[in-house]
């Protein structure tokens, strides 16, 4: 089965996403598509990015410049699939989710796998705009962004006793979701397995030297 990540990308002391993750995670395991890992990012204090060649080391293996980025990148690499977990912080995705993201580097962990988004938010916006976002910042990433997401606005009064969605049709966005990161996660996995390109920052780079030496 293909491993499925899910990333919580807020962590204040009183996030919303304490109330929504348990929720997640129950439709995640019972798809039953996937081998699920949920990546809390209050357990991931990860530097402020700063890495450059001479914090990397070798870039087969690289060491960078503190041990918890390596660990995060060596975790991130195991991933096949992405769901993020995601509030709206002036219209864009909290800094620590940028920061993570921005730390998965040389290593390209997150190429050419895809990544859905949950959004919330405690107004009527419900995330969307940090969905936009975060799009934007994967294909950089060369993530592959699913155009499908969950959008849970009024977070705070979203969700039952029981902790399910109170609006039917935030369980069937969710199902759809899944769905979508099952087919490309198995369609991506087998285009790896048969051969990648290499990246096109080194491609382009090799283009360049090769247009000065001649």
């Amino acid at each position: 089965m293909s491993n499925l990540q899910i990333i919580i990308g807020s962590t204040r002391p009183t996030r919303a996403a304490d109330g929504v993750v348990p929720w997640v995670l129950d439709r995640a395991t019972t798809h039953g598509a996937f081998d699920v890992e949920v990546l809390d990012l209050r357990d991931w204090p990860l530097p402020m990015f700063g890495e450059h060649v001479g914090s990397i080391g070798d870039r087969a293996d690289p060491t960078y410049s503190d041990p918890i980025v390596r660990r995060w990148n060596q975790t991130i690499k195991r991933g096949d699939a992405y769901l993020v977990v995601t509030p709206e912080y002036n219209h864009s995705i909290p800094g620590v989710l940028k920061n993570a993201i921005d730390s998965v580097f040389v290593s390209f962990a997150f190429r050419n796998k895809p990544v859905a988004s949950i959004g919330y938010s405690g107004g009527i916006a419900g995330g969307t705009r940090a969905i936009e976002h975060l799009a934007l910042v994967a294909i950089e990433a060369e993530m592959v962004p699913l155009r499908n997401s969950v959008i849970i606005p009024f977070v705070g009064s979203a969700f039952d006793e029981s902790g399910d969605p109170k609006d039917p049709m935030t369980d069937a966005s969710l199902r759809i979701v899944l769905d979508d990161l099952q087919w490309w996660a198995t369609t991506l996995e087998q285009a790896r397995a048969a051969g990648e390109l290499a990246p096109g920052s080194y491609r382009a780079r090799a283009a360049q030297a090769q247009l000065k030496g001649g």
